[in-house]
């Protein structure tokens, strides 16, 4: 029975019957967990109105011969909306423990007491035993059977024969993200290995490990960290859950957002001074990441697979209605915000807004030709979310990370097959982000004209971009099938970069007024390529409507 005079959690009964206790668990669920969650990064729930904690499940894990640590499901239900499930590992930590000492606050949900032994309950990765625990079940791919299906731990071609039975270091890594990472190793080489758990939990598998493992076992692509192992809830009649996934570790490089930044560091300083400035070695860089970009690609088609989930697809009238939804989506809500927000915007930005609302008849034609051009170029897995924050710059190398997709996005919409120009148009993006805001928001260039600044910016931009495509068409080999044509090619490049400058309009319409013009940039260059192929359609019952491009000339400089 629980003792409800104290603001701690004391139970009369021992702590691994935690699961059976329900006066403890209510306990949690009422008074521990509600303010505890708020506290953690990775509870994506804060802003919202929270009716109730539940444990839904609790899947034991053995730490050695008597311990036990316990994988919580914990649901979150709120006024409005879907109830969302979190992994929460949970340990007992008795007071007299050598490590009690060295929980950090953040780790900590309460003291506690079970059957008149003292300690503290925590968060489980702060728990050595629990840490080593998940470490030896990859490694012996060992099946929990649990109340609720089983916990199965697969092994992947990652994690090295040497190190199965070894003696193994962990330790928890500063990663304050959605996620939490853990580190493990060998006394001689102490983080090998990265384990990361997922904190918020779907009912599927998680894309990431979808990915990962299918370009480590079935694919000679290197330039990612190996898939190690991953931990997955099973249950009969019901989609797998991902709890985790471990990967070799990489070395700890810039991404390469910060690596171009660098890169750019002599491009500006040079701008004051009327010079045009870019070292050979940015080129050849860029020539190799459109290679990577391109090898990725070819790893993740695999029209011989056996597994659906990788076969690729045509384009079906379902995945352009599909993409149609969500820009016109996007459309009607950035037009709104440009109306609401006019007066906020600089003058280029202003300019560029007019001209982009002046083009919605142009743009909603473009559309309707998605979806009823007749396309045989093909659909597959892609990376989804790919950026040059993605990419890690090793000294002669790139490592692509993070294959979770876009974080907006539902389970199911992140494994959606689109074309990988949804990938390139996403790196194409990034390199115009990153030279815009590097001449718009340093103090070497403040006092330079904004129209100037654009014209350049252009410039290094086009160079870089043509540089990446270059080197992506050469690799990927022309014709290929997931691109019938250059024709199709283009247009779909179109497509995918439309959607994601509007994106991205949004984001820095509400929380980057100065940035504006970036996105409205991009969407620029879209509407002008759009203009020439409605301009060469010979089929073309009506007049192109013309573009008041005279609205963004100014006197050069």
């Amino acid at each position: 029975m629980l003792d409800l005079t104290t603001s701690n959690l004391t139970s009369r009964y021992s702590w691994e019957t935690l699961d059976q206790d329900q006066d403890a668990l209510r306990w949690l669920e009422s008074t521990v967990l509600p303010p505890y969650l708020s506290t953690c990064r990775w509870f994506a729930g804060k802003a919202r109105q929270q009716e109730a904690f539940r444990v839904a499940v609790m899947h034991g894990i053995a730490l050695g011969a008597e311990a036990v640590a316990f994988l919580a499901i914990v649901e979150v239900v709120y006024a409005d909306g879907e109830t969302e499930r979190y992994l929460l590992p949970l340990s007992f930590i008795e007071t007299d423990q050598p490590d009690a000492s060295e929980i950090p606050s953040k780790g900590i949900l309460t003291p506690a007491e079970f059957d008149q032994k003292s300690g503290l309950l925590v968060d489980g990765i702060y728990d050595e035993r629990f840490r080593l625990a998940l470490y030896a079940s990859l490694a012996g791919e060992n099946v929990m059977p649990q109340k609720a299906g089983q916990v199965r731990f697969y092994r992947g071609r990652g994690l090295a024969a040497d190190d199965v039975d070894t003696t193994v270091v962990s330790r928890v890594l500063p990663v304050d993200s959605s996620n939490s990472a853990l580190a493990y190793g060998m006394p001689h080489q102490p983080e090998k290995y990265f384990l990361k758990l997922y904190r918020k939990l779907f009912q599927e598998t998680n894309p990431e490990v979808d990915l990962v493992s299918f370009l480590t076992e079935e694919s000679q692509f290197s330039h990612i960290p190996a898939y190690a192992g991953s931990i997955v809830w099973e249950q009969e009649h019901t989609p797998d859950i991902t709890l985790g996934m471990m990967q070799l570790m990489v070395e700890n490089q810039k991404d390469s957002w910060s690596q171009t930044g660098d890169y750019l560091n002599d491009f500006l300083y040079a701008v004051p001074n009327r010079l045009f400035t870019i070292r050979e070695d940015v080129f050849d860089r860029v020539e190799l990441l459109g290679r990577r970009t391109a090898q990725m690609h070819l790893a993740l088609y695999s029209p011989k697979s056996d597994d659906n989930a990788f076969k690729p697809e045509a384009f079906t009238d379902e995945y352009r209605a599909f993409i149609i939804r969500r820009i016109e989506a996007l459309l009607e809500r950035r037009y709104a915000m440009l109306i609401d927000n006019y007066t906020r915007l600089d003058p280029l930005a202003q300019r560029l807004a007019w001209v982009f609302m002046e083009a919605k008849e142009m743009i909603d034609e473009f559309i309707e030709d998605f979806r009823h051009r007749p396309l045989e170029s093909l659909r597959t897995r892609i990376h989804g979310d790919y950026h040059l924050g993605q990419v890690l710059a090793t000294d002669s190398d790139f490592i692509i990370i993070d294959f979770e997709g876009e974080p907006e996005s539902s389970i199911r919409e992140r494994k959606i097959k689109h074309s990988p120009l949804k990938d390139v148009a996403g790196m194409i993006r990034s390199y115009h982000y990153a030279v815009s805001a590097k001449l718009f928001g340093s103090t070497e260039t403040e006092n330079i004209d904004p129209d100037h600044l654009q014209r350049v910016s252009e410039r290094w931009y086009n160079l870089i971009r043509d540089t990446y495509m270059n080197a992506y068409l050469e690799t990927i080999g022309n014709p290929h099938p997931l691109y019938k044509n250059s024709n199709e090619f283009n247009f779909l490049l179109l497509v995918y970069l439309l959607e994601k400058a509007v994106y991205e309009l949004g984001y820095e319409i509400s929380y980057r007024p100065a940035w504006v013009k970036i996105p409205l940039k991009g969407i620029m260059d879209v509407i002008r390529e759009i203009q020439k192929i409605q301009t060469a359609d010979p089929n073309r019952d009506s007049e192109v409507p013309r573009l008041q491009m005279g609205l963004l000339e100014t006197k050069k400089q």
